[in-house]
């Protein structure tokens, strides 16, 4: 039986770009061992968020737990197009894709480590090094949770009759603490602070945002086809949010 998604629209992980004109004079002509040792010596730019979501899946707890304790049945396979490597028993090396803003680009590479559900019913992901590999002008921290939320299907709003439909719904509410450091080129740092600063903030939440849609589709797709459950076709939409973005002058993160 084939899953219908949320919205039943695919998502695109084609890589964003904020594009922006740089001034040649501000581009480095120096040699690739030069730029190198700039990059050392500069300190990297800081970008964090906080952000949350949910995700709905339309059987009790105890099925969606066993699902999720199986991760390595499916997680491959629902992360497509991005590829993810398996890194022991419950690790992943994830390239997400190339992603670019200010004339510089980036192809992320994240080692997560899926930890068991806690006493206290919470998965967290972690990051995790991956062997043999050197981030080259980032580092990534990591920091998810997610929890499940059981109730009656007959509590939910807006729902079409289905046939086959589980009594329970499961929701996985989850947030994810992100923050990226930057080692920007010379040419970048030239730049007004507040134009990297608002320029990153914008791509990070461009590239969590479609990651996570994609994700979500996916994951959701999988679970109800694999275990043969029907999806509504009417099913509320939780969005996703943003809390937090890089702190301002004006703004206090925390």
């Amino acid at each position: 039986m084939q899953a219908n998604s949320v919205d039943n629209q695919p998502f695109d992980l084609s890589a964003p770009k904020l594009e922006l004109q740089i001034p040649p004079e501000l581009v480095s002509g120096g040699s690739a061992e030069a730029e190198s040792g700039a990059l050392a010596a500069v300190e990297p730019v800081h970008f964090q968020g906080y952000y949350a979501s949910r995700m709905e899946m339309w059987a009790n707890a105890a099925t969606v737990e066993a699902y999720l304790n199986i991760h390595g049945d499916w997680f491959r396979r629902c992360a497509s197009p991005m590829t993810a490597d398996a890194l022991g028993e419950n690790g992943y090396a994830l390239t997400i894709g190339k992603f670019g803003a200010l004339g510089y680009d980036v192809e992320p590479k994240i080692g997560l480590h899926l930890l068991p559900q806690d006493a206290a019913g919470v998965y967290r992901i972690e990051t995790i090094p991956i062997p043999d590999y050197v981030a080259l002008g980032y580092d990534v921290d990591f920091q998810a949770a997610l929890h499940l939320v059981e109730s009656a299907t007959s509590d939910q709003q807006g729902i079409l009759p289905t046939p086959g439909l589980s009594d329970r719904m499961t929701q996985v509410v989850w947030d994810l603490h992100l923050d990226v450091a930057i080692h920007f080129p010379r040419f970048i740092h030239a730049l007004p602070q507040h134009l990297i600063q608002s320029t990153g903030d914008r791509l990070l939440n461009q590239i969590v945002r479609q990651v996570s849609r994609c994700l979500t589709h996916k994951v959701q797709e999988d679970f109800h086809h694999t275990r043969n459950l029907p999806f509504p076709k009417k099913a509320r939409k939780y969005p996703w949010s943003r809390h937090h973005a890089t702190p301002t002058p004006t703004e206090d993160f925390g």
